[in-house]
């Protein structure tokens, strides 16, 4: 009776300090995972931040008052601040001023996409055409 009570103490006070007597060669499969892509602070330039000051003034104040003008999606003021994020200030800008010229209720090329409704021209600041 004493043997195994000395072998079951021996066991309890063993399994305290034991450490794992199989290890991974290459690691644990946990480990194998890409690392999450970083994410890199969006440097944005003085005139942007203007411009954003100047777009964000017109789409909360103006353009309530003056109701939705624009027949594209996304709108015109959308537009400008989503070209001048993607492809810089003087680029975005001259892409905006292009769309602002282009804004009339005719026939046009563009892709058309049904909105509450209404029938509006889809044409996206993402699309290659200026570069």
């Amino acid at each position: 009776m004493i043997f195994r009570i000395a072998i079951l103490f021996l066991c309890v006070t063993l399994t305290g300090h034991a450490v794992a007597g199989f290890y991974e060669p290459w690691g644990k499969d946990s480990d194998l995972r890409a690392p999450p892509p970083r994410q890199e602070e969006e440097k944005i330039s003085l005139g942007t931040r203007i411009a954003d000051a100047v777009i964000r003034f017109h789409q909360t104040v103006i353009s309530p008052v003056d109701g939705p003008r624009s027949h594209y999606r996304p709108s015109s003021s959308q537009y400008m601040h989503l070209a001048m994020h993607r492809y810089g200030f003087v680029k975005g800008f001259i892409m905006g001023c292009d769309r602002l010229l282009r804004e009339n209720d005719e026939e046009w090329v563009y892709r058309k996409i049904e909105v509450n409704g209404k029938l509006m021209k889809y044409d996206p600041a993402n699309i290659d055409k200026y570069r």
